[in-house]
């Protein structure tokens, strides 16, 4: 057990920064919480759904996940490094309660 890789956080001001350069931000909350609001650019991928797609996950570039308040997302993030044993997942600090108060814009119209 000695050999579990820590869950890399990054604050939702240091996401900025590697979303400018080209991540890809993945809210992994659920249909219900994603219709209310999002992160604009962000990507839905429902964490009950991860055995479906984290194999879609690009690993060219930092995938950073998102959920609520990063608690969800960084469970999710640590089965991604720790057994999927990818090396390019973040995890959103305090989630996207974190990337409000930081007075980072959120998107609360009906998803397209």
């Amino acid at each position: 057990m000695d050999d579990l890789k820590p869950v890399p956080e990054v604050t939702p001001i240091e996401a900025q920064v590697y979303l400018a350069d080209g991540a890809l931000l993945v809210d992994i909350r659920e249909l219900a919480e994603w219709q209310e609001s999002r992160i604009p650019g962000a990507v839905f991928k429902p964490m009950s759904e991860l055995n479906d797609w984290y194999h879609d996950l690009p690993e060219d570039r930092v995938v950073i996940l998102q959920c609520r308040t990063g608690n969800r997302s960084g469970v999710a993030a640590n089965a991604l490094i720790n057994q999927a044993h990818m090396t390019n997942v973040y995890n959103l600090a305090g989630g996207i309660i974190a990337w409000d108060g930081s007075g980072l814009p959120i998107d609360s119209n009906p998803p397209l």
